[in-house]
């Protein structure tokens, strides 16, 4: 690059490459499934701050009121259930009609059970695959369907280090994350080709309530979680906000079908 074309012109650089725009997802609509609380309250105050508007779900109203009394104007929210699959599709017409066509969805929402395997029920197994798996589907093609026509969308999964490697008493969750991470090459392989990008973010050990409450009623999970991560300590919920930003960016037009693990180098750990 010569000196010319990389001079600066009001914070970004002239020519084939502009940064921070690059980065930018303002005029885009973000469809945040269980955005109320948690990583995916943070990954949408990530998307505001980087530009986009946001739709926020969840199955309580009042969570999800309060975060969009802290987002700000570009945040709205919608009462629904992933679970009822049978209205999902009324829930992304809802949400084209009244803000726009879905740039990005993420797919967030999800729950967890820590029970010996032994232990599990096959209605504990199923409550956890149909909230984790068949509803996050149910989702996605309705989405899907709508951001192909336009030739345009990214779509993002929240995985897990569950799917990457074994962790004792999370049988039912760790089948659901896998089958989250073979969905994502699939879907990929057959929507890339049609303008839509699709991706996962895979958490490592992240400080939220919901983990610090775990973590701390098992002291030797924690120390062995935190031997395994090089960085040696817990990620923030913004560290997958940011994620989420470059994903659903035009900084990452190339990318598609990849699993992303924001985790300290918990996988890579030993």
């Amino acid at each position: 690059m010569n000196q010319e074309s990389d001079k600066q012109t009001d914070g970004q650089t002239e020519g084939q490459y502009a940064f921070p725009s690059v980065f930018s997802l303002d005029g885009k609509l973000a469809l945040i499934t269980g955005g109320g609380s948690g990583i995916g309250f943070d990954i949408a105050r990530c998307m505001v701050a980087a530009g986009a508007r946001v739709v926020i779900t969840g199955r309580r109203e009042q969570p999800l009121q309060e975060a969009i009394a802290m987002l700000g104007e570009k945040a709205y929210y919608m009462v629904n259930d992933v679970t009822e699959r049978a209205r999902l599709d009324e829930l992304v017409n809802n949400i084209e009609t009244t803000y726009g066509p879905i740039d990005i969805l993420v797919n967030n929402a999800g729950v967890n059970m820590k029970k010996p395997a032994l232990e599990v029920t096959d209605e504990d197994f199923d409550r956890i695959v149909h909230t984790n798996l068949n509803s996050l589907f149910s989702l996605t093609r309705s989405c899907a369907r709508r951001m192909i026509d336009r030739g345009r969308g990214s779509i993002i999964m929240i995985s897990s280090m569950a799917a990457y490697y074994g962790i004792d008493r999370v049988a039912a969750y760790a089948a659901s994350k896998s089958g989250v991470e073979g969905m994502v090459k699939v879907l990929a392989s057959e929507f890339s080709g049609r303008g839509v990008r699709v991706n996962a973010i895979a958490p490592g050990f992240i400080e939220t309530a919901m983990s610090k409450t775990a973590m701390g009623g098992d002291p030797e999970r924690f120390d062995r979680a935190m031997r395994r991560t090089p960085m040696g300590k817990f990620g923030k919920p913004q560290d997958i906000g940011w994620a989420a930003v470059f994903l659903a960016s035009e900084a990452a037009c190339y990318v598609t079908g990849a699993s992303l693990p924001v985790d300290g180098g918990n996988s890579i750990g030993f």
